[in-house]
C-alpha cells in the first residue's frame, strides 16, 4: 500500500508542476544610431501574462541574459503598442521628460549610478500585470525623441515622434556635490530585457500521460499481488 500511495504523491507532484508558472525572459543589446532613431521588438502574448520592460544602459546592470552592461548609455524612453507597425497603438510609456509613470516605477534593480560618479537614475522599469493575449510591440528610442501618442499628439505609433534631443544624445543633467553637468552621457547605448510570467497551466503531453497511466496500474499490480500473497498466507 505505501508503495501505491507514494507513486500516486509522485505523480500528483508532478501534474502539479505542469500547472507553475512558466516565466522567460529576453535580452536586447545595442547602439540607437541617432538621438533620432528607435529599437523595437514584437512580442506575442499567448494569455494573460505579466509583463516587465527593464532597462539597464544608463546606469549600467547585470541583464537577465547575465552580461555586464557598462553605464555611460542613453537614457531611454520605453512604450509598449498594441499591434505591430504604423497602426500599433499605444498604450502606456515613460521616460524622465514625462510624467505618465502612473503606477510604474524607475531605476531598479538597474544600478543608479552613471558613469561619471552621480546618482542621478535615467533607466526605466515598467510592469504590465495581466497583459491580455495578443500581439505588442515594445518601443525604445532616446527619452527625448518621444512618441506623439505618448503626449496625447497621436495614437499610434505612425503618429510620429517629438523631437526634443537638438540633434545630440544630451541626455538628464546629474548634480555631484551641488554642481550640474549638463550631458552626462552622449551614447545611444541601450539594453533592455522583456520578462513575462505567466500563470496558465500546461496541459501534459501525451507521453507524460502514457508513462503515468502505466505506472499507475503497475502500482495497481503490485498492490493485487501483494494483496493475493496475504490471502495465501492466510489459508495456510
Amino acid at each position: 500500500m505505501n508503495k501505491l500511495k507514494c507513486f500516486v504523491l509522485t505523480a500528483m507532484l508532478a501534474l502539479g508542476a505542469s500547472a507553475a508558472r512558466a516565466d522567460s525572459s529576453s535580452s536586447f543589446v545595442g547602439t540607437l544610431a541617432s538621438p533620432e532613431d528607435f529599437f523595437s521588438v514584437t512580442v506575442s502574448i499567448p494569455s494573460d501574462t505579466d509583463v516587465t520592460l527593464q532597462t539597464y544602459g544608463f546606469g549600467g546592470g547585470i541583464n537577465q541574459a547575465g552580461t555586464v552592461i557598462a553605464p555611460g548609455g542613453t537614457d531611454p524612453l520605453v512604450g509598449l503598442f498594441l499591434g505591430t507597425g504604423d497602426g500599433a497603438t499605444f498604450i502606456n510609456g515613460t521616460s524622465l521628460d514625462l510624467t505618465n509613470y502612473s503606477s510604474f516605477i524607475g531605476c531598479p534593480p538597474a544600478n543608479s549610478v552613471s558613469n561619471f560618479g552621480g546618482t542621478t537614475c535615467g533607466d526605466v522599469t515598467m510592469l504590465f500585470p495581466s497583459l491580455a493575449a495578443g500581439t505588442y510591440t515594445v518601443l525604445l528610442s532616446d527619452g527625448q525623441f518621444i512618441p506623439n501618442a505618448a503626449v496625447g499628439a497621436g495614437t499610434t505609433l505612425g503618429d510620429g515622434f517629438s523631437d526634443l534631443t537638438g540633434g545630440q544624445f544630451c541626455n538628464i543633467a546629474d548634480f555631484t556635490n551641488g554642481v550640474e553637468t549638463d550631458c552626462p552621457n552622449t551614447s545611444g547605448a541601450y539594453a533592455l530585457d522583456i520578462t513575462t510570467n505567466s500563470s496558465s497551466p500546461t496541459v501534459p503531453e501525451p507521453s507524460s500521460l502514457l508513462l503515468l497511466t502505466t505506472g499507475l496500474l503497475s502500482a495497481v499490480g503490485i498492490r493485487r499481488r501483494a494483496f493475493n500473497s496475504n490471502c495465501k498466507e492466510s489459508v495456510r
